[in-house]
């Protein structure tokens, strides 16, 4: 067997608070080499991030390497100073950061930044450097790299512009790639493209990967071997196939067993709510569009549309799952149902129609329909007690006393599975987790008859995100709500949803029970997004997967050109399917 590229041994990695040392990474040692992957996986605060920046000499000036080695090729980078790492960050060790946008300079070009990048460790001209940064694109399956060069990063999709972060990272060729996180805020037919990505430049430049995530199935589609990590240990080691077929951690199978798995809803298939009189919300016809660009006159000249022609309804007690990649139209449908951007068409929230409603009557309607958001600390107040946050929907709409509101609001707190006496804290004192569930009990505050559940779990870890969803179950149990479901992760969502519809660029394309979508998908879009879910199982590594050709159909046309309406069949048993491609 070949020397390792990266031995780590016993590396102990340390943060000085107040005057005293407290460990995040204890005594890791792992060895990789060179064309394999290595996934370290793990919950939030299990190290994995830290061990990724101590790797790339990159930890906050407080945080520091207490002992041990890591040792690459024979050099020890955690003896090297800043200077001597330098030369080495970007022509050895590259890594690709979890958020892109964050990652690129929004006012420079993408062939500015990778050009940049290029030239700082090799001595060629302006006009060698650009080849070298378009072949880079081009090797990462970036259409048009020419033009791509000229465009800065808001301009690009997040696929695209994670595609960018993995060029610049591999342009120089590194020994060693590191991976953090890196398909986690991508859809999850993107996700697919840039996995295989990864695999098939790993295949042609025998760079050796350490991916961090905490998707498990991501970890069984790609990675040879397996570190798991929990609160700065590593727990369990070994082979791909050894860790999923014969964990011997008690967290490894914990964490395991938390994976959404597709195919696993069926076995707790329940009942259909019956079809009721009034629905809690009807949407008919609905559209959205944003009208964008300026003439010499200063009016518009094309037109997003957002949304085009949807229609469906929500019965009570039902949880309906909206489903499609980022930009298909989920989350406008969910502003618009909830009062939040214009819409034409006919939107009807238990009986009353939204476009008919005065302004008193739209405030009283919005007790009817709450709205969990994808990421918990944007949505609570950082300077407000999570008590106050869950509370204050009472006080606007003028419920109860001041000790009937702190009652009402225990007894929430106590329903999301949190203590009364946490409620005089801050929200950056919780979990994510936690803070979804303060999310939840503020939502519930009003006893709605509707939630919105905008991507409410994409953002949580596996176990995490197995707690809210059965709360979410346990709820609509004990309070009759219903949800509108919003998620890219058809995993988690044929896990909890009764009834589904697939969104593409803007239209509902697919529509039926959970069961007939899943269990008998007719559009191909809808195949191809159940296609591309990562299967934690990794027998089935390296299964096909039809990548669509071309170029990204946009929502954007001009004023005048109208979209091209899909319209929907009924195949049997109201299982609707659009008759127009993906």
């Amino acid at each position: 067997m070949s020397e390792p590229l990266l031995s780590v041994r016993g590396l102990t990695v340390s943060v000085r608070d107040r005057g005293v040392l407290r460990p995040l990474v204890s005594d890791l040692s792992f060895d990789l080499r060179a064309g394999e992957v290595l996934a370290i996986a793990g919950e939030s605060g299990s190290g994995k991030s830290i061990t990724s920046l101590a790797l790339m000499g990159l930890l906050p000036n407080n945080v520091a390497v207490t002992s041990g080695q890591m040792l690459l090729d024979g050099t020890d980078l955690a003896r090297l100073s800043e200077g001597q790492m330098r030369p080495l960050r970007g022509s050895r060790v590259a890594m690709i950061f979890q958020e892109p946008m964050t990652s690129l300079n929004p006012v420079q070009t993408i062939g500015t930044q990778l050009t940049e990048a290029v030239r700082a460790h090799q001595l060629l001209s302006r006009k060698a450097a650009r080849v070298a940064a378009i072949q880079a694109l081009r090797q990462v399956r970036i259409p048009e790299p020419d033009r791509r060069m000229g465009q800065y990063p808001h301009e690009l999709s997040g696929g695209m512009r994670q595609r960018v972060m993995i060029a610049m990272a591999l342009a120089l060729r590194p020994a060693l790639l590191i991976a953090d996180e890196p398909t986690t805020a991508l859809d999850v037919t993107v996700q697919r493209e840039v996995l295989d990505l990864l695999r098939d430049l790993q295949a042609q430049t025998g760079t050796a990967i350490i991916l961090i995530t905490h998707d498990m199935g991501v970890v069984a589609e790609t990675a040879d071997h397996v570190v798991i990590m929990q609160a700065g240990r590593k727990v369990e080691d070994g082979t791909t196939p050894q860790v999923f077929a014969a964990p011997r951690a008690p967290y490894t199978r914990d964490l395991l067993a938390a994976v959404p798995r597709l195919g696993a809803g069926a076995e707790r298939a329940a009942p259909l709510p019956p079809e009721a009189a009034v629905p809690v919300a009807r949407l008919t016809d609905t559209s959205v569009h944003f009208d964008i660009g300026a003439n010499f006159l200063g009016r518009p000249t094309h037109r997003v549309h957002a949304a085009v022609g949807v229609s469906f309804d929500i019965r009570p007690g039902e949880t309906f799952g909206l489903v499609g990649e980022s930009g298909c139209g989920k989350s406008t449908i969910a502003k618009a149902l909830a009062g939040l951007v214009p819409h034409q068409g006919r939107i009807d929230v238990a009986g009353q129609t939204l476009s008919d409603l005065g302004a008193q009557a739209r405030k009283d309607i919005c007790r009817d329909i709450q709205m969990v958001f994808q990421d918990p600390m944007a949505a609570l107040d950082p300077r407000m007690k999570v008590g106050d946050a869950v509370a204050e929907p009472l006080v606007i709409h003028g419920i109860g006393s001041p000790a009937e509101r702190r009652a009402r609001t225990e007894d929430l707190f106590r329903r999301v599975g949190l203590t009364p006496d946490q409620m005089a804290r801050y929200p950056h004192e919780f979990s994510g987790g936690q803070r979804q569930r303060i999310c939840v009990a503020r939502a519930l505050a009003l006893r709605p008859r509707l939630i919105i559940c905008d991507e409410s779990v994409s953002a949580l870890d596996v176990s995490v995100q197995a707690r809210v969803l059965a709360l979410l179950q346990e709820l609509k149990t004990d309070f009759g709500v219903s949800y509108l479901f919003i998620s890219h992760d058809m995993a988690v969502v044929e896990n909890i949803v009764d009834r589904l519809a697939v969104m593409y660029l803007g239209q509902i394309v697919e529509m039926g029970t959970r069961d007939q979508i899943f269990g008998n998908p007719q559009h191909p879009y809808t195949q191809r997004l159940l296609d591309a879910v990562p299967i934690p199982d990794p027998t089935r590594k390296g299964r096909p997967y039809l990548r669509p050709a071309g170029e990204p159909p946009s929502p954007v046309r001009r004023i005048g050109d109208p979209a091209i309406r899909v319209a929907l069949t009924d195949i049997g048993g109201g299982h609707l399917v659009g008759l127009a491609q993906a």
